[in-house]
């Protein structure tokens, strides 16, 4: 019987990425207010009658959603165009070199892959500054399947895109939900917290095999 394919499967913000995912998005909202002008009671009414489109779980709106916002909020060319670059500076923060470079180094133990929430343009920024697609195959985004983590949905068409069984994958990530989310699928994982004591579970769940 040939030997069943192991699989690494890797969360992006706070695990591959240095990014608060909890705070950041807070932290730029307020931001886009201070560009705005606009007072958070109505900037918030502002973008809820604006109805935008859920860029975090369809593909190819990411263009309407900068175009709708700028208009919600009265933004010209050059504001519009600042505040989506601190919003991808934001979101994609900085790598954490260590952990994507010891997820090169399973090439040949262990095949490695992502499954990220994600924001329609995600894949181009991401790849842009930190070229994720030399390492990881595939690369499962959110707003690509159409639906996001903790939802079993996305544990299981991330299991179909690596041809895998849920014994076969080991999990990591950063929200505890996230984890708790693939352990109902069966798949086994890290709440990430330090370089570290993530690394040390790989080689144990790679030990086991």
């Amino acid at each position: 019987m040939p030997q069943k394919t192991t699989w690494i499967l890797f969360d992006i913000g706070g695990v591959l990425e240095v990014v608060d995912d909890d705070t950041w998005q807070e932290q730029w909202w307020e931001r886009v207010r201070a560009v705005s002008g606009l007072a958070r009671d109505e900037l918030d009414a502002r973008i809820d009658a604006a109805d935008l489109p859920r860029i975090d779980l369809t593909v190819g709106t990411e263009g309407a959603f900068w175009a709708g916002l700028a208009v919600a909020l009265d933004l010209d060319d050059a504001q519009r165009t600042a505040i989506r670059a601190d919003f991808w500076d934001a979101y994609c923060g900085t790598a954490n070199h260590e952990l994507i470079e010891y997820a090169r180094s399973l090439h040949g133990r262990a095949r490695t892959a992502i499954l990220s929430n994600s924001a329609d343009g995600a894949r181009e920024e991401e790849e842009r500054r930190f070229g994720f697609a030399s390492i990881f195959d595939p690369i499962c985004y959110s707003h690509e399947l159409g639906v996001a983590k903790p939802e079993p949905q996305a544990y299981l068409r991330t299991l179909e895109a690596l041809g895998a069984e849920p014994e076969d994958v080991f999990f990591i990530d950063d929200h505890q939900l996230a984890v708790d989310g693939a352990a109902a699928s069966g798949i086994r994982g890290i709440l990430h917290r330090s370089n570290a004591t993530t690394v040390a579970a790989i080689e144990r769940f790679l030990a086991e095999r």
